[in-house]
């Protein structure tokens, strides 16, 4: 059984950052293309950043290129969302998500098989 554990978020205030974190359980980490989604209220699920099984290839998204960066330490079973310049409008609760294998970076919450329980970003204006 594959867990991923959210950890990190918390009230920031605007122009601030946080790191969230992900580490994952009970199965090969190095093997999983890794994504970090949001939603924030009454909105749907969005994807954030995605990164492939090895870290050479990553995706961010428009509405936070310049500020978020995914990375990824398979030594420690961990991805990680680094979130600078964080703005109101980012607040939101953060997952991450596993998808068992494929070689690039994947988009669509469709294709990911294992969620976390998600962390709490509130971005204080």
């Amino acid at each position: 059984q594959v867990q991923l554990v959210e950890s990190g978020g918390g009230l920031v205030q605007a122009g601030g950052s946080l790191r969230v974190s992900c580490e994952t359980s009970g199965g090969t980490f190095s093997d999983y293309p890794m994504g970090w989604f949001r939603q924030a209220p009454g909105k749907e699920r969005e994807l954030v950043a995605a990164l492939s099984r090895g870290g050479t290839m990553t995706y961010i998204a428009v509405a936070v290129k310049g500020r978020f960066t995914i990375s990824r330490d398979n030594t420690k079973n961990t991805v990680y969302l680094q979130m600078n310049s964080l703005k109101p409008e980012d607040t939101a609760v953060y997952y991450c998500a596993a998808r068992a294998g494929g070689t690039g970076v994947y988009t669509n919450p469709s294709q990911y098989h294992y969620w976390g329980q998600g962390t709490q970003v509130t971005v204080a204006s």
